[in-house]
């Protein structure tokens, strides 16, 4: 789908968490997009602030590099440069802060500021092999570590959240009860191999109750936390000798909340196009629920391949294009926001 009246050549930087990735993109063309994660966290048991910024202080220059050489692009010919400004780790999002407005002053082009949660939405509008593109508007259920938003996109511009979560994100909820069950982090697509062995049926977890399209999963923990608790005080092996059944499980109650709340935001809004983004859309059976939706509402489903459904920046550079085409450039006095509304500049 053509989105612009002109197809610009934009370098985009993203290091809003433990992944460091530049991509160019002419138009909505991804002609790079390398993406260095960060292994160090690992053995933490998750992201640790200022390690990743330390890791992203490391990879940003020799991952820009390859990005450009990749592209069959000199620095000289580029347009413009994209950035995440937020939301994300600030010590984190300080690198790519910096860099894109040191690479902006040198080479005399614009500077482009990406929220990254549109960035995730609008990552449905990148030209991909054998896929279409949505058309304005569209709802997008976006899920990820720390976010879990229904947004109704009317335009690249115009965003309105319709839900998100009031406390653990889905992907928090999938990377905390893998914790309990003793697997490394991250454990969400842990639980996402081990559940294909097992029944999602075979044990019910209670779905919180939340008025609207609000999201809430921190109860979800707390009850599989108990009923762990409860099953291995009769039995100390329960959890090896069940886990594909208590994953299959865990992961269904998860998927059935996403996907209710998707349902009920088509049916108030009466729109036909639902698109699914964030890391948390690698999941299986989240991909294969939304896709069923789909054939029982005879609703258009969009679903990114992998690489641009986690953190990459060919979401930054698609992002980046809509704001170049709207006029809206950043500024050099603009800090990086750990924080950053959709309603605000």
């Amino acid at each position: 789908m053509d989105y612009f009246a002109k197809e610009r050549l934009i370098l985009a930087i993203e290091s809003s968490c433990d992944d460091t990735s530049a991509a160019v993109l002419r138009g909505n063309t991804v002609l790079s997009n390398v993406v260095s994660s960060q292994e160090i966290h690992a053995q933490y048991g998750g992201v640790v602030p200022e390690l990743a910024s330390r890791e992203h202080q490391k990879s940003i220059v020799p991952v820009v590099e390859l990005a450009l050489r990749n592209a069959g692009v000199d620095k000289k010919d580029l347009e413009a440069v994209a950035y995440t400004r937020g939301p994300g780790l600030l010590g984190s999002l300080l690198v790519a802060n910096s860099f894109a407005k040191s690479l902006s002053i040198a080479l005399g082009i614009p500077l482009l500021e990406v929220h990254h949660m549109k960035a995730h939405i609008l990552a449905h509008c990148i030209a991909m092999d054998g896929q279409k593109n949505p058309v304005f508007p569209f709802l997008c259920l976006t899920v990820s570590g720390g976010h879990t938003q229904l947004v109704l996109a009317e335009s690249a511009e115009t965003m309105r959240i319709l839900g998100q979560t009031l406390d653990d994100a889905a992907g928090e909820a999938f990377d905390k009860t893998a914790k309990l069950l003793g697997l490394p982090y991250p454990g969400g697509p842990l639980i996402d191999k081990f559940a294909k062995l097992g029944d999602p049926k075979r044990f019910q977890f209670s779905k919180p109750k939340v008025e609207g399209l609000g999201f809430s999963f921190s109860g979800l923990k707390t009850g599989v936390l108990y009923f762990l608790q409860k099953e291995m005080q009769q039995n100390p092996r329960f959890v090896q000798e069940n886990l594909n059944d208590i994953c299959a499980s865990i992961q269904s109650t998860i998927v059935e909340i996403l996907v209710d709340k998707t349902r009920e935001a088509m049916s108030m809004t009466n729109v036909k196009q639902i698109a699914l983004a964030g890391g948390v859309s690698a999941n299986s059976a989240l991909r294969a629920a939304f896709i069923e939706l789909g054939e029982q509402t005879g609703a258009s489903v969009f679903i990114p391949p992998f690489s641009y459904c986690t953190d990459n920046a060919a979401m930054i550079g698609i992002a980046g294009q809509f704001l170049f085409e709207a006029g809206v450039f950043g500024e050099f006095s603009s800090a990086p926001l750990a924080r950053w509304e959709f309603g605000t500049k």
